[in-house]
């Protein structure tokens, strides 16, 4: 296990008046995992517990064995011999839900970080403790802080926070506690609102559909909840460089890396409809191969309707216009 650097930089001076409506604590968690799809499993994870102003309470780090191949070991270290003798995730459950309860999860990325823990929990037919989730690119932009990119390494360096060990786990937890600390202060001191995300638990999964006589390896995963229908109506297509405005009707297309579920939740959330087709109405159409020749991006450009990429997408939804009063 790392070195726990709690003190590595003083604490900024406490406003004085921190904001009543700012959560009680945080749990900053990183995950490292087999890969970026639905199927993919998590390899090691480590949880920073933070009190109300951003103070280390305590840290968690664990492997995990996958139950498959680990994936990119050249990014994340791991090979099957090292998480052959790690517990699964069903035998660290517990001790990861005791310290993410009643806190709201931190990520960098959170998106990622909290699908790959719903999709773990709900393999073991439960649910994590989480009701909400901050992520710390959203809140960096919120500030308007002056960074070339959201990458974890460049909030890191803007707090002048060393990071020792990229892509582990408990090194990443560290780093982004650190970078949360003072990035959490500033915005009590502006008075600034949390972007703070509702975290939605996949209770359900089912088996694959059958081939033949035998069940299909994947499992398939739903929603715990249906979605409602977009209260707003469409505003008209999006335009390039602008924002996004409820009412707006997305469409994807392709692989995503964050979970096609979670990504749909968060544009509903954001008062998006979510199409499953693209027509003449569509205002923006997501893909991370726009080149590919789907469907989809053939009647997207056929019908003029703006292309863009996951990443810029999720950029988008962290300031998504409000939908213009109706005159009734």
């Amino acid at each position: 296990m790392l070195e726990d650097p709690t003190a590595a930089a003083p604490h900024p001076a406490p406003p004085s008046s921190w904001p009543a409506t700012y959560p009680q604590g945080y749990a900053v968690v990183d995950v490292e995992t087999t890969g970026l799809a639905r199927d993919d499993r998590i390899v090691s994870a480590a949880v920073y517990q933070l009190d109300a102003r951003g103070a280390v309470q305590d840290h968690w780090y664990t492997l995990v064995n996958p139950q498959r191949d680990p994936g990119p070991v050249w990014i994340h270290g791991l090979t099957a011999e090292m998480l052959a003798d790690a517990p699964r995730f069903p035998e660290i459950a517990e001790q990861l839900s005791a310290r993410l309860a009643d806190r709201v999860l931190v990520a960098h990325n959170a998106a990622f970080d909290w699908s790959m823990l719903a999709r773990e929990y709900a393999r073991t037919r439960s649910a994590a403790p989480v009701r909400q989730r901050l992520c710390t690119i959203a809140l960096s932009k919120e500030l308007g802080l002056p960074l070339p990119n959201h990458k974890l390494e460049t909030l890191a360096a803007h707090y002048g926070v060393v990071q020792r060990r990229a892509h582990h786990a408990l090194d990443d937890a560290r780093v982004l506690a650190e970078a949360f600390r003072p990035s959490l202060h500033r915005a009590a001191e502006t008075g600034l609102r949390l972007p703070l995300l509702a975290c939605q638990p996949l209770t359900e999964w089912s088996d694959g559909p059958a081939i033949g006589r035998q069940r299909s390896y994947r499992q398939t995963w739903r929603p715990s909840r249906k979605r409602p229908a977009c209260p707003y109506p469409n505003p008209g297509r999006y335009e390039p460089g602008g924002q996004l405005v409820q009412g707006m009707r997305v469409a994807f297309s392709g692989d995503t890396s964050v979970d096609r579920e979670l990504l749909e939740d968060r544009a509903v959330e954001a008062g998006l409809h979510v199409a499953t087709s693209v027509s003449r109405l569509t205002s923006v159409l997501v893909t991370n191969d726009p080149e590919s020749p789907t469907s989809k991006t053939a009647k997207a450009r056929s019908f003029g309707t703006p292309i863009i990429d996951e990443a810029a997408f999720m950029q988008l939804l962290q300031d998504v216009t409000p939908a213009p009063p109706t005159n009734r």
